[in-house]
């Protein structure tokens, strides 16, 4: 009987793995946050149908679960704040994490007295945990959103920062709250005291330590992510038997120390903690949603919207009105920061863990933090979500539609179409692992990107903020073929062109099928990689011509005895259209036509024997 539990709760685990990874893929697919789908999915396999009992399948070890997960996920998102990325920003992140919590905490918590009638000690507890943002719904947000680089930074480096600080503040409340009237102010102040001084120092001497050892590679390689998953469990737990709840802090600090110390090589445990926290977040939302019961959200009632309203549309715009006071920002970047701020999966654990302290304490009411934290979580990321794209556009601090090329290859054939494509005002970023040739499209003013196109450094650090489409104009076939297989997923098929490196009739067959699945085709079926090198030496110039009703695209292509190449045409509202092998319409009048055509005596030449 005991090998058959264990078998159905192993069955059970695998498909909540699996439907969270579907879910994770659907979100992907449709540019949304996971959280929506991931809850959703939790609440149809608990409170509807019943088959996920989160507290039957972990028992004693969901919470030790829960938290270890978050400690997970806050030190893989501080291992990617780095400081240069808010230069200039640091005293609106700062006040952010500072007075804008307070605002958030205060405002909240009054609304939440006011409308449900909680204790006062409640709403305080309620206004501390919802005072958090989420970074694992921001980041995705901000993908579908792209703002302004500064409204990015300051939302990605608040999304982090201010978890463990609102876990500490609502510790602080939870512990004013169980220490009764006598000495709750005293008592509160120096558990204060000794979280913030314990998170830091432990979370700094930790990172410096660890930091030393992995510059100095002390640590073999194949140990480094265990080696660091063990450490950060370690920091953790540690700190919180010092000193309950620090445990956040500690593991968070820690992070951002190693992601600031040079010559350390974090990438790899990077790639491994990103990994681990998508499937840690994906397994959390599925086991929290299921523990909601929907008689709690009937029990709140409709008033609960107030509050919802309250968050979003008085404390989060007065928060940001007070932090930004006297910034650089631009008044739309405020408004747009003032619109954007998840809850997300700390608030959620952090409201589940003292609901069950405080109803172990004799205060019933604390059985409703769950639900009406979740319908913030859900309020604000389905709201957001929907509308913070349309509105960053409406602000103007979107970053500008995608008209970029992104390019793979530095060679003479890709510098040569980055030239031309930079005459006519679309801007390019060349990718080579050659650095001689990274060097020289550098010095000829190209933004470029040294190393492999297809690997996890690329996905973390090639920005592809404005760029919509991918020419691979590598002499290398299947790094061509490979780069729009990855970057399809990313920008549409309809906008990855591969340049051949041999024919169609010379490939053999197994590499024709591969070539398949391929992008489009560039500038034709029998134009290749070497063709177009060997043009390019024999003094052929890539030229704009514009075309009228009396020069048409035919009488182009005559010119030169038809021996010119068409590369782009640019029609007269500034769209870039790419000639492939499939390529069926003709440029009109008023376009631009970029081409590859021959010398001038050449093309006499090819006139005079076309004539005969």
């Amino acid at each position: 009987m005991d090998s058959l539990i264990l078998t159905d709760k192993a069955l059970l685990v695998s498909a909540m793995i699996f439907t969270g990874i579907l879910c994770q893929w659907l979100a992907w697919r449709v540019k949304l946050p996971a959280i929506l789908f991931l809850l959703f999915a939790g609440i149809i396999a608990g409170p509807i149908t019943g088959l996920l009992d989160s507290d039957k399948l972990f028992g004693d070890l969901l919470f030790p679960f829960i938290s270890l997960s978050v400690a997970v996920i806050l030190f893989e998102g501080s291992l990617t704040l780095q400081y240069h990325q808010i230069k200039g920003l640091t005293q609106v992140v700062r006040n952010l994490i500072s007075f804008g919590v307070l605002v958030t905490w205060l405002i909240t918590a009054t609304a939440t007295r006011l409308v449900l009638h909680f204790p006062w000690e409640l709403s305080l507890l309620f206004g501390a945990i919802t005072a958090v943002t989420g970074p694992t719904v921001i980041v995705p947000m901000l993908r579908t959103v792209r703002p302004s680089a500064s409204v990015a930074s300051i939302l990605r480096w608040e999304g982090i920062v201010v978890d463990p600080i609102g876990a500490t503040l609502a510790v602080l409340v939870y512990e004013f709250i169980i220490s009764g009237s006598g000495n709750a102010v005293s008592h509160t102040l120096m558990a204060f005291g000794r979280l913030i001084g314990l998170g830091l120092f432990l979370g700094s001497l930790s990172g410096y330590l660890y930091g030393v050892l992995l510059r100095g590679h002390w640590l073999p390689e194949f140990l480094h992510n265990v080696a660091t998953l063990a450490l950060v469990f370690l920091v953790f737990t540690v700190s919180n038997v010092l000193q309950e709840e620090s445990g956040l802090l500690s593991v968070t600090v820690m992070g951002i120390w190693l992601a600031n110390m040079k010559d350390v090589p974090v990438d790899e445990i990077l790639d491994f903690k990103e990994s681990l926290s998508v499937l840690l977040i994906t397994v959390l939302f599925i086991v929290l949603a299921a523990r909601l019961d929907f008689q709690m959200f009937a029990n709140l009632g409709w008033s609960v919207l107030f509050i919802f309203l309250a968050i979003q549309f008085l404390a989060r715009p007065i928060s940001v009105v007070v932090s930004t006071l006297g910034s650089k920002l631009t008044w739309p970047e405020r408004h747009l920061l003032g619109w954007i701020a998840p809850r997300g999966i700390v608030a959620a654990a952090i409201s589940a863990l003292f609901a069950i302290k405080l109803e172990q304490s004799g205060y019933q009411e604390a059985t409703l933090l769950v639900p009406l934290t979740f319908m913030v979580i859900i309020g604000t990321v389905v709201l957001q979500s929907c509308t913070a794209s349309f509105l960053a556009k409406r602000l103007g601090v979107a970053e500008p539609d995608p008209k970029g090329v992104l390019i793979i290859g530095a060679n003479l054939v890709a510098l040569a179409v980055a030239k031309a494509l930079r005459e006519a005002d679309f801007r390019s970023l060349l990718v080579d692992t050659s650095w001689d040739k990274i060097s020289n499209a550098r010095m000829e003013g190209f933004n470029t990107y040294y190393g492999e196109p297809v690997s996890e450094h690329a996905d973390r650090h090639l920005d592809l903020v404005g760029l919509g489409r991918m020419l691979a104009l590598s002499p290398r076939g299947p790094l061509n073929a490979l780069s729009c297989m990855h970057y399809r997923m990313e920008l549409g098929y309809n906008s990855v062109f591969a340049l051949q490196v041999a024919t169609q009739k010379e490939l053999p067959l197994i590499r024709k099928a591969a070539s398949n699945r391929c992008g489009h085709l560039l500038f034709g079926k029998d134009i290749t990689f070497s063709l177009l090198a060997a043009n390019l030496a024999k003094g052929w110039q890539i030229r704009n011509t514009i075309l009228s009703a009396t020069f048409t695209f035919d009488d182009l292509m005559k010119q030169s005895g038809g021996l010119a190449i068409a590369l782009f045409a640019v029609t007269p509202k500034g769209k870039l259209e790419i000639f492939t092998a499939e390529t069926k319409w003709s440029p009109l009048p008023g376009w631009t036509v970029i081409s590859l055509a021959p010398p001038a005596d050449q093309e006499k030449y090819a006139a005079f024997a076309a004539s005969l």
